[in-house]
């Protein structure tokens, strides 16, 4: 929503008192930063790294190439190789050597009309192949898998006992796009038969990744976590190659010291220069949180450039948010400060604002002239306005969301959806993806993005109801606009559990679209369409089972520990 002058009087509704206009709404109290000055207390001393770890790095990162090369005709090794290096976090090394094998595999074995060549009856291999061949974009057809099942339709009974194949069938199910029956029948009868096998399995070294998958599948898991903790499940493995895992825990730590070293940096910015629980201490205070949500987006270090830049972006949304959710602001002030987004004029809007506005709204003026800086020297100004308008949208957003909760308005379903899918972020936030990544963040790539396109609608879904299902009862506990449970509980008349059914259908609608999205021929470039993929990604992790970034004590804090604290023992 845009704008150019929000007056007061527009704020007030017939179905409102007048002087709701001007009551102050609750402040909310969150819990401090579980981390507090933690990540300052670094030294230049604990991230240095040493000019031994560089050149073992190197070494180790040649032998594997080396490995990758040779396993090229042996299909099953391929395979196994390929989906190592990628589970164990290294595959960033070897983009071009996994495309060209994969796309080797899938012309040989796929598009032939011969797949899997002497695997017809392995599950294991087959479901692989199709997964690894999805993940990078092939539209390989879900018939593969007819040949495992009975005369009757159903999955073949002599499967059951396959648990290192039903675990691969699972993870492959979830790359399933619309219309493949068989995907979601095979997603039923794996999940089922590996719960059902986990009794038996107590001496299995396969029992840990099948308890972790069937809370945490591949697809939907965040790639320096789940590389983290498949080190383990990888290094209990006999089979396991210890040239790849040497490289993979190196690199690792590796990639872990720099995060320090900028973390440190971002944590100062955080606590010394925005001084945020001096300051604003209304607001969440998970600068470190927000961190570990960014390396969701993107890890690789050429992106640090892209990480700093987009912690920085959400780091201030997140105050935003609060500003308009969780400080006890009156309409009034809310006006003023949309306003002053929406006309970006520094001086001017300055001298109106409450000083806490007043912080974070030259923070925000702060970040936009580093980031035009930053694209000037790469060419690539026309980037900023792009943000800048999706930051306006967003904005937009909140004051409505703003005027409907003082005017004690509940929205029918659909109105409420028209605000919420901006509201959530995931739109404004694609969009700022970009910065940061290059030669890649082409204008025309600017273009594609801010339309809104079907796959940064969907993660914007799967944004907007995770985040709602899981925070529904703490939000109206303390006061909050309407979540969307309510609002198609008031549109169609339903139940709590039914608006809950219905929103777990569309999130598996909104992960299909994504999926689709990703098949070849993309609209851009696939570290693109990743970006949205895996902000969506992000929100399943952090919001499976309960709101773990507002109340980050939880689980989120031993993820955080796991990536960006603990080493890799090696």
């Amino acid at each position: 929503m845009e704008f150019d002058s929000i007056p007061s009087a527009s704020l007030t509704s017939s179905k409102a008192p007048v002087d709701q206009v001007t009551q102050r709404r609750p402040q909310s109290v969150f819990h401090p930063s579980v981390w507090r000055d933690h990540f300052l207390a670094y030294t230049s001393a604990d991230m240095e790294v040493d000019i031994n770890m560089m050149q073992n790095h190197q070494q180790l990162k040649e032998n594997v190439r080396e490995q990758l090369v040779e396993a090229k005709g042996e299909y099953s090794q391929q395979l196994d190789l390929i989906d190592a290096i990628q589970r164990l976090g290294v595959a960033y090394h070897f983009e071009i050597e996994i495309d060209q094998g994969l796309h080797q595999i899938y012309e040989t074995y796929h598009q032939s009309g011969h797949e899997n060549v002497n695997n017809d009856e392995d599950l294991y291999i087959t479901a692989l192949s199709f997964r690894l061949l999805r993940q990078q974009g092939y539209l390989v057809s879900c018939d593969v898998f007819n040949k495992f099942k009975d005369n009757e339709g159903t999955f073949k009974e002599s499967l059951i006992g396959d648990v290192r194949g039903l675990l691969s069938l699972y993870e492959a199910t979830f790359l399933s796009v619309h219309q493949e029956d068989i995907l979601d029948e095979a997603m039923k009868f794996t999940t089922t038969h590996l719960n059902s096998a986990l009794p038996n399995l107590s001496n299995n070294p396969i029992v840990a990744r099948v308890v972790h998958a069937l809370s945490q599948p591949i697809h939907k898991g965040l790639k320096r976590l789940e590389s983290r903790l498949y080190i383990s499940f990888y290094q209990k493995d006999d089979s396991h190659d210890k040239v790849l895992l040497d490289f993979a825990k190196l690199d690792f730590n590796l990639l872990q010291k720099l995060y320090q070293r900028e973390l440190s940096e971002i944590t100062r910015w955080w606590w010394k220069d925005l001084d945020v629980p001096g300051k604003l201490p209304f607001a969440r205070d998970r600068v470190v949180e927000i961190y570990f949500w960014i390396l969701g987006v993107y890890y690789e270090p050429q992106y640090i450039l892209a990480i700093r830049i987009l912690t920085k972006m959400l780091s201030l949304i997140s105050l935003i948010d609060d500003i308009y959710d969780a400080s006890n602001a009156t309409i009034e002030e809310l006006v003023l400060f949309t306003d002053a987004i929406q006309r970006w004029e520094a001086i001017s809007a300055l001298d109106q604002l409450p000083d806490y506005m007043k912080i974070v709204y030259q923070q925000i003026l702060d970040a936009f002239n580093i980031i035009d800086d930053e694209m000037a020297k790469e060419g690539r100004s026309y980037g900023v306005e792009y943000i800048k308008s999706g930051l306006k949208d967003l904005v937009g957003a909140y004051f409505t969301e703003a005027k409907w909760y003082h005017e004690g308005y509940v929205p029918s379903m659909d109105e409420h959806m028209a605000i919420a899918l901006l509201s959530c972020g995931y739109q404004s936030v694609s969009t700022m993806s970009l910065i940061g990544m290059g030669e890649l963040a082409t204008k025309e790539a600017f273009d594609w993005v801010s339309s809104y396109p079907l796959i940064v609608h969907a993660s914007s879904v799967v944004c907007r109801l995770m985040d709602d299902m899981a925070g529904h009862k703490h939000e109206q506990e303390r006061g909050h606009l309407a979540s969307s449970i309510e609002c198609y509980m008031k549109q169609y008349s339903a139940t709590e559990e039914e608006a809950i059914v219905e929103f777990q259908k569309r999130v598996t609608n909104a992960w299909k679209d994504m999926n689709s999205e990703c098949l070849h021929p993309t609209p851009v470039p696939m570290p693109l369409l990743q970006l949205p993929l895996n902000l969506a990604r992000i929100i399943y992790v952090l919001y499976n089972g309960g709101d773990n970034y507002t109340h980050s004590g939880t689980k989120l804090k031993g993820f955080v520990t796991l990536v960006l604290v603990d080493s890799v023992p090696t």
